[in-house]
């Protein structure tokens, strides 16, 4: 099984359609949507994994993008820079995946690069500037 991290943008004129559950479906994908913002009358964005066969990937996506959906891969991570990280913990409490934590035993923040969904959210809040975007 192999995975694809994507950004999707639909047409507003698709919004309203079950691409996603359609691709599920006919190529047999597993998905996890870690970030979407869908609103009538504007694009839609998607921020999500897909796993399956590399075959029924590069299809569903080949699929995707014939019916107007345009694909971008997500490139973009979080990383910390353990030098400039102060375990102030700002920015545990604002991390809605819980890739950052305070180990209870030792009081050190820590930080999970799987469970990051890269929204961003600790970024402007860590005073130390130790959470950063890398592209």
């Amino acid at each position: 099984m192999a995975d694809r991290r994507i950004v999707m943008h639909f047409p507003p004129t698709m919004i309203d359609e079950p691409i996603i559950s359609g691709l599920v479906k006919t190529y047999d994908l597993g998905f996890n949507i870690l970030r979407a913002s869908i609103t009538p009358q504007q694009e839609g964005v998607m921020v999500l994994v897909l796993e399956g066969t590399e075959d029924a990937l590069d299809a569903a996506l080949r699929d995707a993008q014939e019916k107007g959906v345009r694909i971008e891969p997500l490139e973009m991570e979080i990383v910390r820079d353990e030098d400039k990280c102060t375990e102030c913990g700002a920015c545990v409490n604002i991390c809605p995946t819980e890739a950052l934590a305070i180990d209870l035993q030792t009081r050190h923040v820590t930080f999970d690069p799987d469970k990051c969904i890269a929204c961003e959210l600790c970024v402007p809040v860590c005073p130390p500037r130790a959470m950063q975007i890398a592209l």
